[in-house]
């Protein structure tokens, strides 16, 4: 378990320029120490706006964008290009603008795929591609990811982990299927704690001032099953993005700044 570092920027705009150029300069490391990068995506207001600043970031191109694993830590189970999609909004973010290999594009199952409206079976598929990807040294049957991205809900919320709801429990699968969601859709597919641990980093991206008591919550001490974002941490490193409305409630004096 890595102790949390926490980075504060001026506001959710500069937030999600600075996360894109830390992102990029994480997977060009990635490509040049093992030949590839691996990394998990997420959506929402912040996750899509780091996607499109790295879009319209000229160093985009230092990317080797056919090298580069992409994941999703959850979705919602709607049919495929559904406008909710995390991965439809992805795509109009930033995959349909680089050279991505779309083998390499790892997207959870749609609700008018191969199972069906099966959750759970879709997401017992997710959990098999993950685990034929994993290679030996690796941890919990998924690949070591080098970067995870995760945004935090109001409710501290991670993926699709709801406070007290059973997928925050999961110790042993790495990708379950939740149902009723307090948050529209109310099914979805979701990495379990366990896989989010195997990354090498986690990134937990909040702003605005609806983040900020959620922030406070996770970052105090609070159990993962009331705060799940509290249970969100990387082998190496776990990194708090946030802008200052979202860490107003923070005491600052107890997580200091990370190092650039």
């Amino acid at each position: 378990m890595s102790t949390p570092q926490l980075v504060v920027h001026r506001d959710k705009e500069l937030m999600a320029q600075a996360a894109a150029a830390r992102l990029i300069t994480k997977v060009v490391d990635a490509q040049a120490a093992r030949g590839s990068a691996s990394v998990v995506l997420t959506g929402g207001r912040n996750g899509n706006g780091l996607l499109a600043a790295l879009a319209s970031s000229p160093a985009r191109d230092a990317v080797d964008w056919s090298r580069i694993d992409l994941w999703w830590g959850d979705e919602r189970f709607l049919p495929e290009g559904d406008p909710e999609r995390n991965v439809t909004q992805a795509r109009q973010a930033l995959l349909d603008a680089v050279p991505v290999d779309p083998e390499r594009v790892h997207a959870m199952p749609a609700s008018d795929g191969r199972y069906g409206k099966d959750v759970d079976a879709a997401a017992a598929a997710y959990a098999e591609e993950l685990a034929a990807a994993a290679r030996p040294g690796d941890h919990g049957g998924v690949p070591t990811f080098d970067v995870l991205m995760l945004g935090v809900g109001p409710d501290t919320h991670v993926a699709s982990l709801f406070p007290e709801l059973p997928a925050v429990r999961e110790t042993e699968r790495t990708v379950v299927g939740v149902h009723g969601a307090p948050k529209p859709p109310p099914v979805r597919i979701s990495m379990t704690l366990p896989a989010i641990r195997a990354a090498r980093e986690v990134w937990l991206l909040a702003a605005g001032e609806d983040k900020a008591q959620a922030a406070a919550i996770a970052l105090s001490g609070a159990g993962e099953v009331q705060a799940p974002a509290a249970g969100a941490y990387g082998r190496g490193r776990t990194l708090w993005l946030l802008d200052s409305a979202a860490a107003s409630r923070l005491p600052r004096a107890l997580y200091p700044p990370a190092s650039p």
